[in-house]
């Protein structure tokens, strides 16, 4: 039997192929679901900043962040001029600062369901699983992504889409100054993911284009630490400068 689509308004079209999410880096991060991104280590919220920053790319609209005055207060305020050099991001953001954990979800779940906004970001110290499927929930039933940015305690279930462990990495060689730091890197670790499963575990480094504000995936970065650069008492200026004949 020849089996045929059915098209009738208002029933979805059987035969019809379902889209198959997308299981490149980064997994729909900042586009879609609830992205759950920790530090690896103490001291590296400014470092997976950047990198939720540079991943996400929101179909449209403002970006609506929530801190905890109490990370705000360990790790310093936004710097809105950095913020277009990490990121394509449209213009408009809007930041909201709170004092409990309650509070910042409480916003950001507001902010979601609103429609005004294209990306939430949220800072906040920690949510048990009820709050994070509470929060994915609300994203999935209203378009809006979601990123939470969480400290390197962050562990335990949770319903987001994804969870990321981001440390900073030594940046490229500058082409132009070997001394002057060049395109910033980031290693991520996806722990967990229900769009893509298999890929828990998978470490992936990452380089940020300044040109086009895109990140890139880097093979073979070496693991031990970078040989120091030379002090400027160390650059023999004569043989790194052309002489000038005279007479």
């Amino acid at each position: 039997m020849e089996s045929r689509a059915l098209d009738i308004p208002g029933v979805f079209r059987l035969g019809e192929a379902r889209r198959k999410p997308d299981q490149s880096f980064p997994l729909n991060l900042g586009r879609e679901g609830v992205h759950e991104i920790c530090e690896a280590r103490h001291g590296d919220m400014a470092a997976m900043t950047g990198f939720a920053l540079a991943a996400a790319r929101p179909p449209s609209g403002a970006v609506f962040w929530v801190r905890q005055f109490g990370l705000a207060r360990e790790h310093g305020g936004l710097l809105h001029a950095g913020l277009s050099r990490l990121s394509d991001c449209p213009t408009g953001l809007i930041s909201v600062e709170t004092r409990k954990p309650g509070d910042a979800l409480w916003a950001s779940e507001e902010a979601i369901c609103s429609g005004a906004v294209g990306l939430v970001i949220a800072e906040i110290e920690t949510l048990d699983f009820t709050a994070s499927r509470r929060l994915t929930l609300a994203a999935s039933r209203h378009g809006v992504p979601l990123i939470l940015l969480l400290p390197w305690r962050r562990e335990g279930a949770s319903a987001a889409t994804a969870r990321w462990r981001v440390a900073s990495r030594p940046s490229a060689p500058n082409a132009f100054d070997a001394r002057a730091p060049g395109a910033s890197r980031w290693q991520a670790i996806l722990e967990k993911s229900r769009q893509a499963p298999h890929m828990a575990g998978r470490v992936f480094n990452i380089e940020l284009d300044h040109e086009t504000l895109s990140l890139r995936v880097v093979s073979g970065l070496a693991a031990h630490t970078p040989a120091a650069r030379p002090a400027p008492a160390d650059i023999d200026i004569s043989q790194a400068l052309p002489r000038r004949q005279t007479g």
